[in-house]
């Protein structure tokens, strides 16, 4: 396990790195977001729903708000219009994050985790724990796109990924744009009660696969 915790770490480092670049930089801040989306929404709804479909996408390379930009995308949007575009970033950023990782990420692989023995190691724990990391990855920041880049490194089959990835993202893109379709500036209420649900709904279901996983580890050693 502990070349799988290695190779995640070194990948959230390489997201956060970015995180960190982007608040510094001010580059992208939620401030800016409403800004682009008002501006956006008083010129073409079309345009507005692009730039939602390319700010989520982005954060597979610049860590976005994603659950913010949900949000908003339901405020401006309402809940259909926005759930499409927010649906359609979402799986972009995945999809982009598997296929790059599966072509470049092996590099990286070999760099980080060196034992031939150790990676081959790597990849049967992330085959039998990775679909769960997936589904379950919407707990924390960053985390969504470390198991995307991780399924493709690991060469995880394309379908079996892609199905885990809509699990984890579609329904979670439709309560947020829900709430954020049925909140407003006076009434934000929804969209703040629908974030912290989804949040601890998710860590809570991420902390019990983290500690059956422990066990499970635990009991085939002892074995």
């Amino acid at each position: 396990m502990r070349a799988l915790i290695k190779l995640m770490l070194v990948l959230v480092s390489v997201f956060a790195a970015t995180f960190i670049l982007a608040k510094i930089s001010g580059v992208i801040s939620i401030e800016k977001i409403e800004f682009w989306l008002t501006t956006a929404k008083s010129v073409d709804a079309f345009y507005l729903a692009i730039i939602i479909v390319l700010l989520l996408f982005s954060d597979l390379f610049i860590a976005v708000p994603t659950l913010t930009v949900m949000i908003l995308s339901g405020y401006f949007l309402g809940h259909f219009y926005g759930a499409m575009a927010a649906i359609t970033g979402v799986m972009l950023a995945g999809i982009s994050g598997y296929i790059l990782s599966y072509i470049y990420g092996e590099k990286l692989e070999k760099l980080v985790i060196k034992d031939y023995q150790q990676r081959l190691a790597l990849r049967e724990q992330f085959e039998q724990y990775g679909i769960l990391m997936i589904i379950f990855s919407r707990a924390m920041p960053i985390l969504p796109e470390v198991t995307a880049c991780l399924s493709g490194m690991t060469k995880m089959p394309f379908v079996k990924f892609l199905l885990a990835w809509t699990i984890s993202s579609v329904p979670y893109t439709l309560i947020a744009t829900y709430a954020g379709s049925v909140s407003s500036l006076e009434s934000p209420k929804p969209a703040i009660i629908a974030a912290v649900t989804l949040t601890v709904i998710v860590w809570i279901a991420w902390f019990i696969i983290q500690r059956v996983t422990k066990r499970k580890a635990q009991s085939e050693r002892h074995a």
